[in-house]
Parts: C-alpha cells; sequence; structure tokens
C-alpha cells in the first residue's frame, strides 16, 4: 500500500493520525437532500457537503450555507445530469456541455469526447461564482461524477480546475493514492502527476477518496439488501480507514416520494445514508477507531497559511 503523504503532520495531528471527512454530495440537488444535509450539519454529523449549483433546488442550499458560515461548504463542480426524469443545465450557453435536450450530458464520456475547453472553464468558474456571490464562504472544490478527472478516456479537466482553485485559494476533492490500484500502473500514475500539478499550484488534496456502493445490493429483489447490511458495511469501512486523510463521501437525502420521483435508483440508499450518519453504532466505531474527524476548513486554512 502507497505511503500516505505528511498532511497529518502539517494539520497539526502527527503522522500517524487516522483523520476522516464525513463529506455530503449532492446538497441542493432536491429537496430531499437539502433537508438531510442541513441538519446533519447543524448537527455535527457530517464534517462538510458541496451543493450543485446549478441545480433547481439549490437556491435553498446555498441560502443555508449563507447563514451558516461556520459550517464547511464547498461547491459540487457540475458538467453531468444522470437522472431520466428530474435534469439539470449549465449556468452558461456552452452549446458543448449540453445533450439534444439542451441538459448536462447523463454520461461523463460524453463530457470528456464533445466538451469544449473553454466553455467547461467559463461553466465552472460561473458556478463557483454563484456560491460566492450568495454569500457562501466556499471552502472547498470537488465534482459530481468524476467529469473533470479524465477516467473514461483519457482526456481531463484537471489543469483548468486546478487553476480555478488556485485562483480562490480553495482545497480540492483529489486522492493522492487509489488503494486496490497498485496493479494498475497508469492510473497510479496519473494520480501521482496529478498530485505533483496540485502541489505546483500550492493546492491541497487528501490522500484517500473512498465511498461505498450507490446503489442497495439487489436492489428491486427479494434479496434487497437491508439497512442493518448497509450499516455495518459503513462501519468496516471506517475500521479500515489507514493513517493519513481520507474523504468519505456520502449522499444522504430524506427518503420520500419526491426523491423516489427524482432518482432512477438508489432512494432506499440514500435515506439509509442519511439514517446512519446518525446512528449510535457508525458513533461508536469512529470513537473506538480513534478517527479523527475534520472537515475542509481544515486543508483552506492550510493552504492559506492560516490557523483557528
Amino acid at each position: 500500500m502507497t505511503a500516505p503523504s505528511d498532511l497529518t503532520s502539517r494539520l497539526g495531528l502527527g503522522p500517524d493520525a487516522r483523520a476522516v471527512i464525513l463529506n455530503a454530495d449532492d446538497f441542493g440537488m432536491c429537496h430531499a437532500a437539502n433537508t438531510a444535509i442541513s441538519a446533519l450539519l447543524a448537527d455535527g454529523r457530517i464534517d462538510s457537503a458541496t451543493v450543485m449549483v446549478p441545480c433547481s433546488w439549490s437556491p435553498e442550499a446555498l441560502a443555508f450555507a449563507a447563514a451558516r458560515t461556520d459550517l464547511d461548504v464547498g461547491v459540487h463542480l457540475v458538467l453531468t445530469s444522470e437522472w431520466t426524469r428530474y435534469r439539470w443545465r449549465p449556468l452558461t450557453d456552452g452549446r458543448s456541455l449540453v445533450d439534444a435536450d439542451g441538459f448536462f450530458p447523463p454520461q461523463v464520456v460524453t463530457v470528456e469526447q464533445q466538451a469544449d475547453e473553454d466553455e467547461v472553464v467559463a461553466e465552472l468558474a460561473a458556478q463557483l461564482q454563484s456560491a460566492l456571490d450568495a454569500g457562501v464562504d466556499v471552502t472547498h472544490l470537488d465534482n459530481h461524477m468524476g467529469s473533470v478527472y479524465g477516467l473514461e478516456t483519457g482526456r481531463d479537466f484537471l489543469q483548468h480546475v486546478f487553476a480555478l482553485a488556485a485562483r480562490h485559494r480553495l482545497p480540492f476533492r483529489l486522492p493522492r493514492i487509489m488503494d486496490g490500484t497498485e496493479s494498475d500502473a497508469a492510473l497510479q500514475s496519473k494520480l501521482a502527476l496529478a498530485a505533483t500539478v496540485a502541489a505546483e499550484h500550492g493546492i491541497e488534496i487528501v490522500d484517500r477518496l473512498w465511498t461505498h456502493p450507490f446503489e442497495l445490493s439487489g436492489e428491486g429483489t427479494d434479496h434487497e439488501e437491508s439497512y442493518e447490511q448497509v450499516r455495518d458495511g459503513f462501519i468496516a469501512l471506517l475500521r479500515a480507514a489507514p493513517a493519513g486523510v481520507t474523504e468519505i463521501y456520502l449522499h444522504p437525502m430524506t427518503g420520500g416520494e419526491e426523491l423516489r420521483a427524482a432518482v432512477d435508483y438508489g432512494s432506499e440508499k440514500r435515506e439509509y445514508e442519511r439514517r446512519l450518519l446518525s446512528d449510535s453504532a457508525v458513533l461508536a466505531a469512529i470513537e473506538e477507531e480513534g478517527l479523527v474527524r475534520i472537515g475542509w476548513r481544515a486543508l483552506r486554512d492550510l493552504q492559506r497559511g492560516t490557523t483557528r
């Protein structure tokens, strides 16, 4: 396994610290996301969240974040719109960024194949600026569905994201290490190069980026995964966190008719994730393992040379 960086030491946590960031993606996607994520943030059950600015319910999320600048809220840079019944469009008029219906395309491969770089730059800048204009003290940037990483065709937009992050002095979600890819020399080499470029821009990144499956095993069948199985799998993930800084991202949402209408699959899983973040067994595992929970603001402060 590749060794972590010196990030925990530079954060003042010590070289052997096992730090985790529990991040909620898709804030602002829908009201179901907003009710779950805002409550989890306010209750300290998650460490940060990122807003999908182009989505219809982002004004509610942005208003919450602007009113609670003590909480860590970043921008979830969006170039895709993956659901069948609920779609969203760019903030700009980039023609290469949309499908025949005028929405972001559902697949990352389409973005990599057809997106014009100048239009990507303009769109991502507009999304961040919209959050800033709404009064959000943006703590970091990350990316919806990995559409800037170049994982499908090899064509990435990282240089433009790094330029945006550097200009606003923000850290960016990029894993220094992809566990399980030691045999994939090309991918690990790409990560290493990206980490080097991020460092050249003065951008802080995490050591690892983890999650768990987006949908329930056996969803829609008699063998559908139960809440207890999801919870136990998440606890196992937490217990496996090694030394370094690991972001674990989830998609907690409030279950119900709105969520079921918005997404094609996984609505029950998103409700499960809302529940497990307040589950006493999960909280106990974090304490038992001695995991140190931090937010993205800590990385931003480090990047900006400030302390709290």
